[in-house]
């Protein structure tokens, strides 16, 4: 009897991690896009760095992420469980943030150059520089974290939309199964990228004449000279992706504007622009929406600013 029990147990043992299996691949299929965005959003976020502090800075991003899923993932259950109904206006919000955090770049990039350059502080007269790099490199990490907060929540929903009818027990494996590969793998494929250049010069400097040295050397070079500019992609991307990802939030939390995209993009009898079309109306809105919201969030910070007075 207890043996007939234990293989009993083992049977459901193993069926529960075949369904969590074929659970979990359908939900990283579904949440590909956005992992995508991820990665070249936080590869353009932690760019920048010294050399020797690239890796840490990597490492402290990866950390806040992790803690980002350790609230996300019981925060998406019990908000699932009890308030359903909140999931897409909290979602919205961060959809909000993203195309604010967006815009707010692009603003002062374009405009206020001199003001704000998070990429090279100004020093000031008698300031320790090594400081100055530590601020910068916090603000890096601050930044970083938050836009992987609002994209971790997006691909926690999505799991969680993906596994709705399970058990509660599978909902839980999967929802952390996803959170730790998707830790890992962005993680780990930034902290690849930022040091691409790295790699390249060390292959550079390979020693010898043979065929294999000369190899090393010829793509050493070909590396230093193709990270420059993958890197100007990335920030390009990245910036890109958080309207695609953040106008994307909005348009599918109201109704009549996702219907009205879908229908436009039905219209167009070109595959190619069938295909791309919703993702730039989704971009379109998140940048129309990101620059009503740094319209208000400038009148509510001066008018603040007047009342302190």
């Amino acid at each position: 009897m207890a043996g007939a029990s234990l293989l009993t147990l083992l049977d459901d043992i193993s069926t529960i991690l075949d369904d969590v299996s074929v659970m979990t691949k359908i939900a990283a299929k579904k949440t590909a896009g956005v992992l995508g965005d991820d990665l070249a959003l936080n590869a353009q976020q932690v760019a920048g760095v010294n050399a020797d502090r690239e890796l840490p800075v990597v490492w402290a991003v990866a950390k806040g992420s992790a803690i980002n899923k350790l609230i996300l993932v019981p925060a998406a259950l019990a908000i699932s469980a009890l308030a359903p109904w909140a999931i897409t206006p909290l979602l919205m919000l961060g959809g909000l943030f993203l195309c604010f955090e967006g815009v707010e770049k692009l603003y002062h990039q374009y405009f206020h150059h001199d003001e704000v350059n998070h990429s090279e502080p100004k020093k000031l007269i008698g300031q320790d520089e090594s400081l100055t790099v530590e601020t910068s490199e916090k603000e890096k990490i601050a930044g970083a974290v938050r836009t992987d907060f609002v994209l971790s929540a997006e691909i926690i929903v999505i799991t969680l939309g993906t596994v709705a009818t399970a058990a509660f027990s599978k909902q839980v494996i999967v929802l952390v199964a996803i959170a730790i590969i998707m830790t890992i793998g962005v993680y780990g494929l930034v902290a690849g990228i930022v040091k691409l250049d790295d790699g390249g010069l060390y292959l550079s400097q390979a020693k010898g004449n043979n065929f294999v040295a000369q190899f090393k050397r010829k793509f050493g070079f070909a590396i230093l000279s193709f990270a420059p500019y993958m890197m100007k992609t990335l920030s390009v991307v990245g910036t890109a992706a958080m309207f695609l990802v953040g106008g994307g939030i909005l348009t599918h939390g109201i109704p009549a504007i996702h219907h009205s995209i879908e229908d436009i993009a039905e219209g167009l009898s070109n595959g190619f622009l069938h295909a791309v079309m919703p993702a730039l109306l989704n971009g379109l809105f998140g940048i129309v929406a990101g620059i009503a919201a740094l319209i208000l969030v400038n009148i509510a910070t001066k008018l603040l600013s007047k009342f302190r007075k």
